[in-house]
């Protein structure tokens, strides 16, 4: 299991994942929005989306946990 955090602090904008989702690494599956720029977070490693900790709209800090991935 393998946890997605964030790399700093902002909104979250774009959830690009689902529950399920099989995921590459280096591959998108969050854009982040912090002073008016777009910040995508990609996954770190491949694997399957178990959970999303996260919802649009919500303020994150750095190393937040976003999206749990098996």
């Amino acid at each position: 299991m393998a946890i997605i955090q964030s790399n700093m602090a902002g909104n979250v904008w774009k959830i690009l994942v689902n529950v399920g989702d099989t995921v590459s690494e280096g591959q998108d599956v969050v854009i982040l929005e912090s002073m008016k720029m777009e910040i995508p977070i990609a996954a770190e490693i491949s694997g399957t989306v178990k959970e999303i900790k996260i919802n649009e709209g919500d303020f994150v800090n750095e190393d937040d946990a976003l999206i749990v991935l098996e």
